[in-house]
């Protein structure tokens, strides 16, 4: 099994559950809510992260990256963006330096 595959399985399992009953289902309720409760989950995912990359144990932090990485999903699946788009900046962002790659944005 490959992180890809993995993340492929993920996405299209958040696409079946968009429309799915809110109370059974965190995706569908995330989605009822609205786009910024989407994005405010994903947000304080992200400080979770952070926080038990500095204070947590190894299996906090890797709860939390998975928790991040679901609700990151969910926000690119909200609004349209597949991650197939995602993976492909990634494989075009490949062999270039994060400092060029990251000049090259500010031009």
């Amino acid at each position: 099994m490959t992180a890809p595959d993995t993340l492929a399985r993920l996405a299209a399992t958040i696409a079946a559950r968009r429309h799915a009953d809110p109370a059974s289902s965190w995706v569908a309720k995330l989605y009822a809510r609205g786009l910024p409760v989407i994005a405010r989950k994903l947000g304080e995912e992200a400080v979770e992260t952070i926080t038990a990359a500095l204070a947590g144990t190894h299996e906090e932090l890797v709860g939390e990256a998975a928790d991040t990485i679901f609700h990151l999903l969910v926000l690119l699946d909200a609004k349209g963006v597949s991650l197939d788009e995602v993976l492909a900046e990634l494989d075009r962002r490949e062999g270039t330096s994060g400092i060029a790659e990251k000049a090259s944005r500010s031009e």
